[in-house]
């Protein structure tokens, strides 16, 4: 089967804008048509250990289950709440137009799956991983709103876990299984931001 390769448009300004989202929080939003196959942007940040990324963001029911946290092969994890750009801010979607893709220098790209037009949000199937049981509190806590007539009700993907028996303990792991429909965990932020461009892949970033 024959590579497929991701292909870069270079554009006279940006590609994608954050701003409010009808589905969750922030969102990134094309500026431009965006064709099938393109690359347009790279899930950027600090480079912690699991054990780093546990200690620093514990998980706690009484509050959002939402960081800016990507694993990868390795076990390295991307911490988007320092040194990230624009792609933490992507929204999860059951049926989504875009895909992310680790490289082979461990480096995470936002690839468009499907033709977007302008003004459409992006999206990538987050499809969480759970290594315990699933219970009540952890479906309502990682509820999806994607909306889309397949959408599955959870950031979970199909068959990454098991139904949880009566009395199972909360406070999961959570390990985002990277590849084609991987997954950030999505971002929340309590303040309302300001409309953020990001530059595509081959150009200067702006101030943050």
């Amino acid at each position: 089967m024959a590579r497929q390769i991701k292909t870069y448009v270079k554009q006279g300004g940006a590609r994608t804008i954050v701003r409010s989202s009808p589905v969750h929080g922030r969102g990134v939003f094309a500026r431009v048509a965006i064709r099938k196959g393109e690359r347009l942007l790279e899930y950027r940040g600090r480079r912690i250990s699991e054990a780093q990324a546990d200690d620093l963001y514990p998980d706690d029911d009484s509050k959002p289950a939402h960081t800016f946290l990507f694993l990868l092969d390795d076990g390295t994890v991307i911490d988007a709440n320092s040194e990230g750009n624009s792609a933490r801010w992507i929204n999860h979607s059951c049926d989504p137009n875009c895909e992310t893709e680790e490289d082979e220098r461990g480096r995470v790209w936002i690839d468009a799956i499907r033709r977007i037009k302008p003004g459409e949000e992006l999206f990538y199937d987050y499809n969480l991983v759970l290594d315990e049981p699933l219970t009540p509190i952890l479906k309502e806590r990682y509820r999806c709103r994607c909306g889309s007539a397949i959408c599955r009700g959870t950031l979970f993907g199909k068959r990454r876990y098991r139904q949880a028996p009566k009395k199972a303990a909360s406070g999961p792991h959570l390990a985002p299984e990277v590849g084609p429909s991987s997954a950030a965990i999505e971002p929340v932020s309590p303040m309302e931001p300001a409309a953020q461009i990001e530059p595509g892949p081959g150009m200067e970033p702006g101030p943050a």
